[in-house]
């Protein structure tokens, strides 16, 4: 991979795109296709200088703030915000970070565990650890966040799901709130210092621009553990769901999750996508 990838994919991207993409007026007599490159770094918020030295390949290590910029700026889709994250990463390499001796996120799950879990059919409940990935389920939580798209490989992962597909606006009618909680859940659970956190937030940083950053600048605040939300799922329209949330002992490093049913609909909804008789699943007080 040269020094100037990443270069020529801002280049290509900057030449792609119109003034009138981004509001600005055409003008006459513009020898360069799309944008000139002042024009991207008004809009990005970056000086003209910097920006020609990404262009250039003089300057390999944007910050995820400034990447995050210029995608916005540009209009990029998911998709080519994925390209551009994939971009950087063949170009600057893994972040190196000396940050001592903070463990990587649980995955693995014990016996005992995950026997809790099964105990816990037909409701849906999860196993998460501080970054938000699914490391196991029950039955019922894949029967209804599946059809969503959350339980999609190569990872399971609340954050990326929340704020990188599109189908998760549509799942949660309350996304803003369920995002905000989500958001005061990871920063609760993980340490400041936390590589695999902080290549988490660059990579939404890049991937979901102000719709993360606004939230994650935003001062700490204590989760939710309990609380009554709405889910609308393809197959069984929209759900009231009790959560609880428990926390497990520290050596474990996960939370548990059980959605229950706040209403007798939503009890017979669960009941019928699990296949079975209506009242396997009680509605709760919510």
């Amino acid at each position: 991979m040269s020094d100037s990838e990443l270069g020529r994919f801002l280049r290509s991207r900057r030449e792609s795109v119109s003034p009138a993409d981004v509001g600005l007026p055409a003008g006459s007599r513009r020898r360069t296709p799309g944008l000139r490159r002042s024009e991207l770094a008004m809009l990005a918020g970056i000086s003209v200088e910097y920006l020609a030295r990404l262009e250039q390949g003089r300057d390999r290590h944007p910050s995820p703030e400034i990447l995050s910029a210029l995608a916005d700026a540009l209009r990029l889709s998911t998709e080519a915000r994925g390209e551009l994250m994939h971009v950087m990463k063949l170009t600057m390499g893994s972040r190196k970070l000396c940050l001592g001796t903070v463990r990587p996120p649980d995955r693995e799950v014990r016996p005992t565990l995950r026997a809790l879990l099964d105990q816990l059919e037909p409701a849906p409940a999860v196993l998460l650890n501080r970054l938000g990935e699914v490391v196991a389920r029950t039955g019922g939580y894949g029967r209804l966040f599946g059809p969503l798209g959350l339980l999609e490989p190569p990872v399971p992962s609340l954050p990326r799901f929340m704020f990188t597909d599109p189908r998760a606006r549509d799942a949660y009618p309350e996304w803003e709130r369920v995002a905000d909680d989500l958001i005061a859940r990871i920063r609760i659970d993980s340490l400041p210092d936390d590589p695999d956190l902080i290549a988490l937030v660059d990579e939404l940083t890049l991937l979901a621009g102000a719709g993360f950053t606004e939230r994650w600048k935003q001062p700490l605040r204590t989760p939710e553990h309990t609380g009554v939300r709405r889910l609308t799922h393809p197959g069984a329209g929209e759900l009231r769901l009790a959560d609880e949330t428990l926390e497990l002992p520290e050596g474990d490093g996960f939370r548990l999750v059980v959605h229950l049913p706040a209403d007798e609909p939503t009890a017979a909804a669960l009941d019928a996508l699990a296949g079975r008789r209506p009242g396997a699943l009680r509605a709760v007080a919510g």
